[in-house]
């Protein structure tokens, strides 16, 4: 493993509540496992409902950035909303959020997303980009998910353009500027 300075208090290792496996245990890693265990106790989820950690990369103006999606959570087999936490303003976090739920898949857009700070959440119509319930009762049971992914129609993905354009926004929100000013490289990475 790469030895890469970080900018968080490290207290060791726990364990991820949904896969089992040892993670670097952080404060920002506490509400992570938090709203996981929210999600299968107070709303009805199943551990394998939750995906924790998917990745976006992408590289533009010699920023790579890697864009970590908290918590995907999925019903019958789609995705149903992302969930994206990190601390201080929800509002700035809104827009990263919709750019990962409409190029994370393929084959469609994810019609949701929340953003969350640990103590506030919003959840978000991708589509129209629009702050549809706040804190953590507007999140959807699964049994609720499960009646609105019935009625709901999932978006084809984004074109070309558009889905760079969306890219684009994920790296400029995601990028990490470290104590010095400059964006955080990786040790010997060509593009840091």
């Amino acid at each position: 493993m790469t030895d890469i300075p970080s900018h968080h208090h490290i207290y060791g290792m726990i364990e991820d509540y949904v896969t089992g496996e040892q993670i670097v245990d952080t404060d920002d890693e506490r509400y992570r496992q938090k709203m996981a265990r929210f999600l299968v106790a107070e709303k009805g989820y199943n551990k394998t409902d939750l995906t924790p950690r998917l990745k976006i990369e992408t590289l533009f103006s010699k920023n790579f950035v890697v864009s970590t999606i908290d918590l995907t959570i999925s019903i019958e087999g789609k995705k149903f909303f992302v969930l994206r936490y990190g601390p201080g303003s929800m509002v700035t976090r809104e827009r990263s959020a919709i750019a990962a739920a409409r190029v994370l898949e393929k084959e469609y857009q994810i019609p949701f997303a929340a953003v969350t700070n640990g103590e506030d959440l919003e959840f978000v119509n991708v589509a129209t980009g629009k702050v549809i319930g706040t804190g953590f009762a507007s999140l959807p049971s699964k049994k609720e998910g499960l009646q609105q992914i019935k009625e709901i129609s999932f978006s084809a993905p984004p074109s070309d353009s558009q889905r760079e354009r969306e890219l684009r926004i994920l790296n400029t929100y995601d990028i990490q500027v470290c104590c010095a000013g400059d964006p955080c490289a990786l040790p010997n990475a060509s593009e840091g």
